[in-house]
């Protein structure tokens, strides 16, 4: 194996040098005489022997890894934790390894949501055909008929699903981190009914058919001259681009297709949707977001399309580390007004936990979520979240709200 790298590594050298060569005499004929002796290296068979192939094991026990007592994913037999430079000097490998394990821990959140957390999976769109894209949500028993309370979660962008945080954190460091789970086990014990959006699922991917395409030089009036050229640039174009892909993918996967799921497409589309089909047509009194980073994005997008609707269910959200920008996405001043009022964002900070954070924009508080690792500030600010939906039930009962924080620092925004 070693022998292979070193081949390997000879060879991108080679190639390097002979570039700037290339480049240095600009002489077309030392160019071509190049590339055609690349062309005779077999490229696809040399990688192959210098990456495994790309076949991983579709379970947990096949990948030898396990979730012990404390949440942990742990190796069966050493107990060491996941090692992602499993092999060394094989970045691409041990890349598509871990996306590997992570398509396997988004299955085994799914299933957590369902037996541990008894949520029922509601396929989205409510009307969709047997034959069309679908994706879906999580609903507790009674997330649409409860009188009182309705808790709704939304996690941020990149390869997180419904009910994750965070891939790394499971992965890394455990279950409490980096899902959904303790958030929906407490709200459920405090009353709530409870939704899970899933806003990153916009598509399902196919197969792309393979297209052959008839040249049209044949019927083309070009005089044949011309046409032969063209045909000798787009053959050294083909040429190159093959030993490219031979190079960079030599382990040739297919080639995927998105087809995009009606109404849900982007995260944004997804929230106002799961909003008109289930949160708006809920009973409870008072609809309470948690929102992490692009998740707050897609929020402050429900409520400029849905803004009186949003303003009266919904009694407070709680944004983690929220990347919104209420300039860039336009809200106006009355949606600014009111997040000031019923917001709170627990930001990436080395301050204590719940310390005031200043703010450049005029909109919700800031508050430290106690860590200054992103991905961490939900499961940081976990206590201080469920304390903040406490007080703003008991504020719209009737008794004035207590702040969140300090508000010296909010004072400044008030007049804009």
């Amino acid at each position: 194996f070693s022998d292979h790298l070193k081949d390997l590594k000879l060879l991108k050298l080679w190639i390097e040098v002979n570039k700037i060569q290339i480049n240095k005499n600009e002489h077309k004929h030392v160019s071509y005489s190049f590339l055609d002796l690349l062309s005779r290296i077999d490229l696809d068979e040399l990688m192959k022997k210098d990456e495994p192939p790309l076949d991983f094991p579709d379970t947990l026990e096949g990948f030898e890894y396990a979730f012990n007592e404390k949440g942990q994913l742990r190796h069966i037999k050493t107990g060491e934790p996941f090692v992602f430079n499993y092999r060394e000097d094989l970045h691409r490998w041990n890349q598509k390894r871990y996306e590997a394990l992570g398509e396997i821990i988004t299955k085994y959140v799914y299933e957590l949501l369902e037996k541990d957390c008894n949520l029922k999976k509601i396929s989205i769109p409510v009307d969709a055909t047997e034959s069309e894209p679908k994706s879906f949500i999580f609903m507790s028993e009674d997330a649409l008929t409860n009188p009182q309370k309705l808790m709704v979660l939304i996690h941020g962008s990149g390869v997180v699903r419904a009910g994750q945080w965070a891939r790394r954190l499971i992965i890394n460091e455990d279950l409490d981190s980096g899902t959904q789970i303790p958030f929906i086990k407490r709200a459920m014990d405090e009353g709530y009914g409870v939704i899970v959006l899933n806003p990153n699922e916009n598509y399902i991917e196919v197969e792309k058919p393979k297209i052959h395409v008839q040249s049209s030089s044949d019927s083309s009036d070009e005089p044949a001259e011309k046409r032969e050229r063209k045909d000798k640039v787009s053959k050294e174009t083909k040429k190159r681009r093959d030993f490219y892909e031979k190079y960079r993918n030599p382990q040739r996967e297919k080639e995927m297709m998105q087809l995009y799921i009606r109404e849900n497409g982007s995260p944004e589309e997804h929230a106002i949707y799961v909003w008109d089909h289930f949160i708006a047509q809920s009973a409870a009194e008072n609809v309470f977001f948690v929102a992490h980073s692009y998740g707050g994005l897609a929020f402050v997008e429900l409520m400029i399309q849905r803004e009186a609707d949003v303003k009266s269910k919904v009694t407070a959200v709680a944004l983690t580390d929220s990347v919104h920008n209420v300039w860039h996405q336009e809200a106006g001043k009355t949606i600014r007004e009111w997040m000031r009022e019923n917001c709170c964002n627990w930001v990436s900070s080395s301050e204590p936990l719940d310390t005031s954070v200043e703010s450049m924009l005029p909109d919700c508080p800031r508050v430290s979520a106690g860590t200054d690792r992103h991905e961490l500030t939900s499961w940081k600010s976990f206590p201080s979240i469920f304390k903040f939906f406490s007080e703003a039930s008991e504020a719209k009962g009737g008794s004035p709200r207590p702040a969140p924080t300090r508000r010296s620092h909010r004072l400044k925004h008030e007049e804009l």
